[in-house]
Order: C-alpha cells, then structure tokens, then sequence
C-alpha cells in the first residue's frame, strides 16, 4: 500500500502549493520533461521531501539480447572490483517554500499504475496540494528553429476554462496512455485540479534538447508565477542550436525537410503528414512518439 513506499521526509508548512511533475519515460523526448523540472529545482535550490520507493514498480530484467535487457536492469559502478553505486529508479518530492512550490521527478512506473498514484496523491494530501501540473514532450514535425507547439489535457471542465485564456491548445488523442493520463483522470477523486502541458520537439533531434527545455521553463515559469534566472540555460541552448544548424547545413535534405516545416509552422499548418521527412527519419532509426 502507499502508506508503506511513500516516505516522508520532511514536514513543511505551504499555502496550498503548486505541485511541478516531470517523468522519464513516455513523454520525456529530448528529456525535456525531467530537464524543466530538474533545472527548477537545482535553480531555486529546492529540498528533498519525500520519495516513492521504487520496489514493485519496475521490471528489473527482462528476457533478450545484453543490450535490450540493460534498459530495464538497474545502474552499477565497479571500481576495481568494488561495487561502488548501484542506482534503483528514484522517485523524488522537492520543496522551495519560498516559492510555494513543490516538484516531482521520478520513472514511469511499469507496474502498480493505481498504488504508484496513490503515493502522489497522498503526498499532494500531505503537502495541501490542490493543483497538479505535468510538463512533457513528445517527438514531432516541428523545426528546431522555432517554438515548439504546446497541447494540454485537463482533469476537469473548470481547469480547462483556466487554461482557454493562456490560450492553449488542447489534445485530440486516442490511443496507448500513460501514468500521466491516468493520474489526470484519477485527480478529480482526491479533489486535485490536474494539468498535462506537453511540448512537441523536433524528432530529428536526439537527446538531451536544451532549445526546447529552455522553452518548457519560460512557458511553465508563467504558469507557476515564479521568476527564473534563465540567462545560463539560454546561453547552452544558443550554443546548442549553432552546432545543430552547422550539422543540418551539412545535410542539405535534411535542410530541405526544415525549410518546409518552417514553412508550414509559421503558415500554422501543423497537421501536415510530410511523409518525405518520415520516411527520411525511419531510414536513419529515428520513429515519431
């Protein structure tokens, strides 16, 4: 049960605090959604709070080839024949009371969708949380040379109300969920209001992206009404993006594809399939999320 894997560290006084999530995992492309939150936390220099234990959550192996089974086994480091670290999944509450607000960073849970839940929402009890708010990423059509596009799911009629005058944009999906659907759906029960603000990135960018974590901080910075110093971030985000254009001049079809989305981005025509740039991308092992 959560009254036994969440574990409280920390008592702290909050007027009804803003809880901040980010995961690894399904919407975590370009670790746009651990990398927001994780520079808040560093930024604002946030305390550990609480944790979720991970045991029960996670499939710690699974049947193949050495490659594939070490996604999912646990981190080791061996110096000369001592085991010194062996990381478990870590799932972590954060406070800046200063700031009202409280972060969550932790894994997707594999298993235990509805317990892993309840830990979150106990915590939000814990803690007086009435408003949740997740920042994710998806891979997408968009250029790296312009703002990513925002979509938005909420947990209720009202929030979604809210969230018309930021004018966002809202989902239209239907397919596999994540623990972040589920923890929206599941927000009304425990009285939370739960937003999901999901980035889509450019999909020819692999790894860490910080454009679009930059971009992340300064939309979600609005939303939580706290000041960010952004001045270090935008700095590696600008050095980031001149080696990417030196390596997109260097190819000049994947130029190409670009100078057609950008087209398309600044025309708003985001629903283009573009099926030259996918097949361009499946032939070089990248797939869409």
């Amino acid at each position: 049960m959560e009254q036994d894997r969440l574990c409280i560290y920390k008592s702290v006084k909050l007027e009804k605090p803003k809880l901040l999530v980010g995961f690894e995992g399904w919407m975590d492309s370009g670790e746009v959604s651990t990398g927001t939150v994780k520079y808040l936390v560093e930024t604002l220099g946030a305390e550990r709070i609480a944790e979720i234990m991970p045991e029960g959550f996670y499939i710690e192996n699974f049947p193949g080839t050495m490659d594939f089974a070490a996604m999912f086994r646990p981190f080791t480091k061996i110096e000369k024949g001592l085991v010194k670290k062996l990381e478990w999944p870590k799932n972590v509450f954060y406070c800046d009371a200063g700031n009202n607000l409280i972060f969550f960073i932790g894994k997707e849970p594999n298993f235990g969708w509805k317990e892993f839940s309840q830990c979150i929402f106990k915590a939000c009890t814990q803690f007086g949380v009435e408003e949740i708010y997740f920042v994710g990423s998806v891979s997408g059509l968009v250029p790296h040379t312009r703002e990513p596009l925002y979509f938005c799911s909420v947990s209720d009629e009202h929030f979604r109300q809210v969230f018309e005058k930021y004018g966002m944009r809202f989902s239209d999906y239907e397919g596999p969920a994540g623990i972040v659907t589920y923890l929206t759906a599941d927000a009304p029960r425990y009285g939370v209001n739960m937003v999901s603000l999901v980035a889509t990135v450019p999909a020819y960018v692999q790894g860490n992206n910080p454009i679009c974590i930059e971009s992340v901080v300064r939309r979600i910075s609005t939303l939580l009404g706290v000041h960010i110093d952004t001045k270090q971030l935008r700095n590696i985000s600008e050095e980031f993006e001149k080696r990417l254009s030196e390596v997109v001049d260097g190819q000049p079809e994947l130029a190409g594809h670009i100078r057609k989305m950008e087209e398309n981005y600044d025309n708003e025509i985001f629903d283009d399939q573009m099926g030259d740039l996918k097949q361009w991308l499946v032939k070089k092992g990248i797939r869409l999320d």
